[in-house]
């Protein structure tokens, strides 16, 4: 496809080679600092290495890209949704918990497998047989979700400095609106660095800008280059001394969150295909997006790295930037790659202010939301009708109270085994079945229709 003008005027760019080889490698690397805050964040919680982390969100990108014909323009970072069976597996109190993490990985690998098998029964039976469970009045809500429960986080970040994150948003938000040529391309990059200086600027140095002031030892003391996998935190590592009981406990409560992640996952295609107006779900086809997936998170967590998913923040780069050229998400990768052998890198971003990954966040996560109610919007979803009232309510109600109650998971005993669900799985298991058995479906998925992937693109065509 080639590059068109969309009804705001703006210039959608399918082939970035266009913008000459400086502009791609920054754009490049706007991508790799969207998903880099929230990547490396989900180690930061669990206790596992950043490095392993950046390394397996690269390879598992390229891995995910060569599985579906380099078509989507997907990158796939850390994964929040397991992050309550890290801490059940192996809860993280003032250390890491290195004994028990790698039986969380077990799990966390078994779970992807789970997506090997829903692959496997889409080539088998066809795309409409499974997306009759997955429509618009689904996957909408679910996505909403995500940028909901993920919300609490930024504000967090922000909160630590709200100077600074507002610095952040305000130029995120100015460069996206106001700026011309390559400024308008890549303002997360703007955003980060101005936020960042300014803080490096003015931490610690004016009692009325109580901005806290940045140590920087940490990068001084990083080395340049290091191995970014540790053998004692694979899975490999149980093959000689693992406890046969712990890793069955870690497969029935991690596993049944793969539900909640694969129903984000078709939802996160959707809203690709959605942002970039191409219909990924049929081409590639949603089971080479599921087997991409899969084997990424499968690959990243025997090696020690969280689950891998389809990510929401470089969705939105998609939506802020307008260039869909998946190459750009490639290098991003590469990028990752070859910073995660970089201690030194990874130190200069874990001197980042928190509240520069929070601004950022901020904005990103809110486009996730968007992305969802455009989803349900475009596809015209009935709210007139009680049933679709009702799924979507239960959906947002399960998915975002349980995340934000005191628990946060719904959690029970089978036969001495304690299983936990997060908020998005129960949301999505319950989404599932209210659609499957309350009568009225309004919604059909037909390969031929403009609106299968839950956008109606006849719309868009219009407006061109």
């Amino acid at each position: 496809m080639s590059d068109k003008s969309n009804a705001l005027g703006r210039t959608d760019i399918y082939d970035a080679r266009s913008l000459g080889t400086p502009k791609v490698m920054i754009l490049g690397l706007q991508h790799m600092f969207a998903m880099f805050g929230s990547t490396v964040l989900v180690p930061m919680l669990t206790g596992l290495d950043v490095s392993t982390t950046l390394l397996f969100a690269g390879l598992g990108t390229l891995l995910f890209h060569l599985l579906t014909k380099g078509k989507v323009p997907a990158f796939l970072g850390s994964s929040f949704a397991f992050l309550g069976g890290y801490m059940a597996i192996a809860p993280m109190l003032d250390k890491p918990n290195k004994e028990l993490l790698p039986y969380a990985c077990f799990g966390v690998a078994c779970a992807g497998l789970l997506y090997l098998v829903l692959a496997l029964l889409i080539k088998l039976f066809g795309t409409g047989r499974v997306m009759k469970f997955f429509p618009p009045i689904v996957t909408g809500p679910i996505i909403i979700a995500i940028g909901l429960t993920l919300s609490p986080s930024a504000i967090n970040n922000c909160s630590s400095d709200w100077l600074i994150a507002l610095t952040a948003i305000l130029l995120v938000i100015v460069c996206n609106i106001w700026g011309k040529g390559m400024v308008k391309i890549v303002p997360i990059i703007i955003g980060v660095l101005g936020s960042y200086l300014l803080a490096a600027a003015l931490g610690g140095r004016f009692d009325f800008i109580p901005i806290k002031k940045i140590d920087f030892s940490p990068i001084w003391e990083a080395a340049w280059v290091g191995l970014p996998i540790h053998w004692n935190d694979t899975v490999f590592s149980l093959l000689d001394k693992g406890d046969a009981e712990l890793l069955i406990t870690s497969l029935i409560t991690i596993m049944p969150i793969a539900l909640a992640t694969m129903v984000e996952h078709i939802g996160d295609i959707s809203a690709i295909s959605s942002t970039v107006g191409k219909n990924y779900i049929k081409d590639p086809g949603l089971h080479r997006t599921l087997l991409g997936d899969g084997l990424a998170t499968v690959l990243a967590s025997l090696f020690g790295a969280p689950a891998n998913t389809t990510y929401g923040e470089n969705t939105g780069v998609l939506s802020l930037t307008r260039v869909f050229d998946p190459l750009v998400i490639r290098l991003a990768a590469c990028f990752a790659i070859l910073f995660s052998f970089c201690p030194k890198f990874a130190a200069v971003i874990g001197c980042m202010p928190t509240a520069t990954v929070g601004g950022v966040s901020l904005v990103l996560y809110g486009m996730i939301s968007a992305v969802g109610v455009r989803n349900i919007v475009e596809t015209k979803v009935d709210f007139s009708k009680t049933r679709n009232v009702l799924i979507a309510a239960m959906i947002l109600v399960l998915s975002i109270g349980i995340a934000y109650s005191n628990a946060g998971a719904i959690v029970f005993t089978v036969r001495g085994v304690t299983i936990q669900l997060s908020g998005l799985a129960v949301g999505a298991l319950v989404g599932i079945f209210m659609n499957a058995v309350l009568p009225g479906k309004d919604y059909t998925f037909d390969e031929e229709a403009p609106s299968e992937t839950g956008v109606d693109f006849s719309v868009r065509n219009k407006e061109k």
